[in-house]
């Protein structure tokens, strides 16, 4: 016998998901770039911008993750969804999906924080950042993002990946050139905002060609050095989804 999902609770169930996708990055984008803001209103030196910057995006990344893992798997970043698509966790059609959400959520997230410090909504970004060591740092950010979350979940620790994560991401402000966008949707959304956090839109495309580099390059490592899933340790459900 065959149990057949009724279409109208699978629909509620992705409703649910893309309206965490886009929540959670809406919440991401505005503390990325309003804390970027802050920072600049609160100081005149750009490492202790950036620390604080930093703090406070790895601290929303924990709290976003604990909040809306369960729910869509947290993901909040395009290649995070490509990259569960190559392992056959997630569908072509939900992977699309996730990425229109997370892109939109992250552009109203910025526009919200532009807001927010009574800055114009849209403003397009000056912040050029476009240089070979820039783009070699994405990719390496990229590939260590993606270890870390699939080092924890494929080795049966799904709860350490809100607290990882949000850790990975602070210290890799500081140890990338480029401050570790790593994230394609978060890289649009960033054109938006003439602030500390933003990105010209002419720097943003080739970011985003070595982010997805950086995805092919993680999905073969992960392959490679995870090759079949521990069962999770805890009874959480955090993290990525199944």
């Amino acid at each position: 016998m065959t149990l057949r999902l009724d279409p109208r609770v699978d629909h509620l169930d992705l409703a649910r998901r893309l309206t965490a996708e886009a929540l959670g990055s809406a919440f991401l984008l505005i503390a990325v770039v309003g804390s970027g803001i802050m920072a600049a209103n609160l100081s005149t030196d750009t490492g202790l911008r950036l620390l604080e910057n930093a703090a406070a995006t790895g601290g929303a990344l924990i709290g976003l993750i604990l909040m809306f893992g369960a729910v869509s798997g947290a993901h909040f970043n395009p290649v995070v969804s490509l990259v569960d698509r190559g392992l056959g966790s997630i569908s072509s059609r939900d992977t699309a999906l996730y990425i229109a959400a997370q892109t939109v959520g992250a552009c109203i997230g910025t526009i919200l924080a532009n807001a927010m410090f009574a800055r114009p909504a849209i403003e397009r970004s000056t912040q050029v950042r476009s240089s070979g060591p820039l783009w070699l740092s994405e990719v390496i950010a990229t590939v260590g993002l993606l270890l870390v979350i699939h080092g924890c979940v494929r080795s049966g620790r799904r709860a350490a990946v809100p607290y990882a994560v949000g850790v990975w991401i602070a210290g890799a402000y500081f140890f990338t050139s480029s401050t570790s966008f790593a994230n394609p949707s978060v890289t649009i959304a960033r054109t938006l905002s003439d602030t500390f956090a933003g990105i010209a839109p002419s720097s943003a495309p080739m970011f985003i060609v070595m982010q997805l580099i950086g995805a092919a390059i993680a999905l073969g490592l992960i392959r490679l050095l995870y090759p079949q899933p521990l069962p999770d340790r805890t009874n959480a459900s955090l993290g990525v989804r199944p």
